[in-house]
């Protein structure tokens, strides 16, 4: 099965330096297939076993911590689930600017008490709906000022994630479809 795994902080600043390819090489070592790389913040495309893919996560992020002194976090989706994502955006549909539009992706379903107690108005005029594991922003102002972080989400909503912009999950989709 074909999966996209999307780290978290790579490449930003002056930490978690990594080339794409001491990134593939790490994937490979951990058994993972017919690896494709997107831009260089953490998009890599995938095959793996049922029995391995429960295992990637813990298995990069340990090896990336390992080999290259880089902490980062592993969140997947399958072909499936990410391919879904195109078609859940509710800003889209609403006719929102593409340009303005983020996907975060979590690592785990949050509780929907917690959702429930997330602050719709935490950053006006942003907005964000969580749909299942992946929050869906519009930042008409664009992300750079927003107060709707990764640690926010995280801390809110007890679990990871990482956001990409809507270009980034457009192109992401088309590689999986492309094969």
């Amino acid at each position: 099965m074909r999966y996209v795994a999307l780290l978290r902080g790579l490449n930003v600043g002056a930490h978690n330096r990594i080339t794409m390819k001491d990134l593939i090489t790490v994937f490979e070592a951990v058994g993972c297939k017919q690896l494709e790389t997107f831009i260089q913040s953490g998009n890599v495309l995938f095959d793996a076993s049922a029995t391995l893919i429960r295992r990637v996560p813990a298995l990069v992020a340990e090896k990336l911590q390992e080999d290259f002194e880089v902490k980062s976090p592993v969140i997947l989706r399958d072909e499936k689930e990410f391919l879904l994502v195109l078609k859940n955006n509710p800003f889209l549909r609403r006719g929102d600017e593409p340009s303005t539009l983020h996907v975060g992706f979590l690592a785990d379903k949050p509780e929907p008490a917690r959702v429930k107690l997330l602050d719709p108005k935490r950053s006006p005029p942003d907005e964000f709906e969580v749909k299942g594991r992946e929050v869906y922003f519009h930042f008409p102002n664009g992300l750079g000022r927003s107060k709707l972080t990764n640690l926010w989400f995280d801390k809110e909503l007890a679990t990871l994630s990482t956001v990409r912009n809507w270009n980034t999950v457009l192109e992401l989709a088309k590689r999986l479809e492309a094969r």
